[in-house]
């Protein structure tokens, strides 16, 4: 019997095999690299493509654009949250903000912003917009959970305000603060990306993808939007994998 991690990986590769098997019947099919290049001249393209310094340059520079926007993000969501959950006006305030953005297309916001910003920090702006209202709504939701019976003992026997956030709103939090974070993580990379399409900035995967749609090259334009996939499942992957070591890490310190 083999190991649950095998099993698990030997499924995934015969999906992965199988959907590219059908790119490949596809393109067969078609006939034509310029309409659907098929799954060898993309991995070949890719190989060139990651193989040059500029590649590395980058995609680190596109990363560090879409990260910049979700820990900003999280950071307004984190103090946004605290202060509607503690004051009406403030909830009041912020609740029809936070509508708007939520029911605003993404493309509206980013020519609005074409106005308004650098074409470098655009793609920080449009990710945090995307991040802010999920992490906001699913950390109100998490405080509203907040047991009143153990705020309760805690004002009895006259807990700190540290003590209090450390033994009853984060372990209520945390879960939801996590939920949102999975969410937003994809959301934030796609809208980063379509951001940088958009913009063009310099040393950017939006660029080299409108570049590849400009010049009609598509197996570079398969070969990028290869390597924002790839990118973006290596987010989460090490998202989980922090998560994961936080989650362990508070058990033994609980223990």
């Amino acid at each position: 019997m083999l190991p649950k991690f095998i099993r698990s990986l030997l499924k995934t590769l015969a999906v992965a095999a199988f959907w590219i098997l059908i790119w490949y019947l596809a393109a067969l099919q078609v006939g034509k690299e310029l309409l659907l290049p098929s799954p060898l001249s993309v991995i070949k393209r890719l190989a060139e493509i990651a193989s040059t310094r500029e590649f590395y340059i980058t995609t680190a520079f596109s990363l560090l654009r879409v990260m910049t926007g979700i820990i900003l993000a999280s950071l307004i969501g984190v103090i946004l949250a605290i202060l509607t959950h503690i004051s009406k006006i403030a909830d009041a305030l912020a609740r029809p903000l936070i509508t708007v953005i939520k029911a605003t297309p993404v493309a509206s916001f980013i020519i609005l912003a074409l106005v308004w910003l650098d074409r470098s920090d655009l793609p920080i702006f449009i990710s945090l917009l995307m991040v802010l209202p999920v992490v906001w709504t699913n950390l109100m939701t998490g405080l509203s959970q907040v047991d009143p019976k153990l705020l309760e003992m805690a004002r009895v026997y006259k807990a700190g305000s540290f003590q209090k956030l450390k033994s009853i709103y984060l372990p209520s939090v945390l879960p939801y603060f996590t939920s949102a974070a999975k969410t937003s993580l994809g959301l934030a990379w796609k809208a980063g990306i379509a951001a940088e399409v958009l913009a063009v900035p310099a040393r950017s995967i939006g660029k080299e993808l409108f570049n590849s749609k400009a010049y009609f090259e598509t197996a570079d334009l398969f070969a990028w939007t290869v390597v924002v996939i790839i990118l973006s499942l290596i987010i989460e992957l090490v998202f989980e994998a922090l998560i994961a070591r936080l989650l362990k890490k508070r058990r033994g310190t609980n223990a």
